[in-house]
């Protein structure tokens, strides 16, 4: 069984804006999916599909074999299964770094503090930054605040991560750090799926890599095939503005 299934996934906007259109997708448990394509093709809206931040106009979305478009799933424990990481970094600024780590652990797996206190330090040293556990959001460099939103999901012991731009909002020496975790993330064998613009990234790290464009998915192959021997016109095309 697939991790992720994604079968005729159809999302409108308005009454006109169909920004995906027809999507299917399976991952499996431990695989990397990079998705890549032009700005505003619908990858991030596929992204937040998947998590049931945007509620499919049609088709169906599975995680671990179960439906989230069914009316009868519980969205809450699914979500608890699911982490994810934004462009924006969405930490509370009147807490600290462990403080943001521990809060979803404590509130939805409802874990005792000492208990989320030991999984929050843990994550922190996964992601480099145990030293800033005590410190406010508004004393950390983007790139740091984007480890700690790492730590936070990581902390509740997700079965997917799902990333969308994560290092779009960094300055470019702060990528670098955060792609490194993330790097490590997939070589641990984490269901991943990252929607970027990091081409190196996608090389390196997926195990296939998704072209999305006006909403349908024009091409899925290994990072080799993809990127060495593209089989579609617009692939090709899109490569060769970013490459």
């Amino acid at each position: 069984m697939n991790m992720i299934e994604v079968r005729g996934l159809i999302k409108t906007f308005a009454p006109d804006i169909q920004a995906v259109r027809g999507v299917d997708l399976s991952i499996e448990a431990g695989e990397v999916v990079v998705i890549i394509g032009p700005s505003g093709c619908g990858k991030s809206t596929i992204l937040r599909c998947i998590n049931l931040l945007e509620i499919p106009t049609a088709g169906d979305v599975w995680i671990d074999g179960v439906n989230l478009v069914d009316q009868a799933t519980d969205l809450d424990l699914v979500r608890a299964e699911v982490g994810m990481v934004f462009q924006q970094f969405n930490l509370f600024p009147h807490l600290t770094v462990l403080e943001n780590v521990t809060l979803a652990q404590r509130k939805v797996r409802e874990r005792p503090a000492h208990v989320a206190d030991e999984v929050g330090m843990a994550q922190l040293h996964r992601v480099g930054i145990p030293d800033k556990a005590h410190a406010y959001p508004r004393q950390l460099s983007g790139g740091q605040q984007q480890r700690v939103a790492i730590a936070r999901s990581l902390a509740m012991d997700p079965k997917v991560m799902l990333f969308d731009e994560p290092t779009s909002a960094l300055d470019p020496e702060m990528i670098k750090e955060v792609l490194d975790v993330m790097l490590e993330l997939a070589a641990d064998g984490m269901t991943m799926v990252v929607v970027t613009h990091e081409m190196g990234f996608a090389r390196a790290a997926a195990n296939r890599v998704a072209f999305i464009d006006e909403g349908k998915i024009v091409e899925v192959a290994s990072p080799s095939d993809f990127f060495d021997n593209p089989q579609h016109d617009r692939t090709r095309a899109f490569l060769d503005q970013i490459l």
